[in-house]
């Protein structure tokens, strides 16, 4: 069973990741850093077992190497 913490952190980076996804006129750097940042946010969600500071750290981590990409 999943615990609140962790379904918590899960529908917090999903909302912020399909939320993002949603600017049509971002560019392509811009769409990369949101995509990484949701991305890393569940990794981080779901590899600390949904602490907070791993959720925030993973989008953190993501958001930096989703804008380095293509550049």
């Amino acid at each position: 069973m999943i615990s609140s913490k962790k379904l918590a952190a899960i529908t917090l980076a999903s909302t912020l990741l399909f939320g993002l996804s949603a600017c049509s006129n971002m560019s392509e750097r811009d769409r990369n850093t949101a995509i990484g940042a949701g991305a890393g946010g569940v990794a981080g969600a779901v590899l600390t077992g949904g602490s907070t500071m791993g959720t925030l750290g993973g989008a953190a981590v993501g958001g930096v190497i989703g804008n380095q990409v293509k550049k």
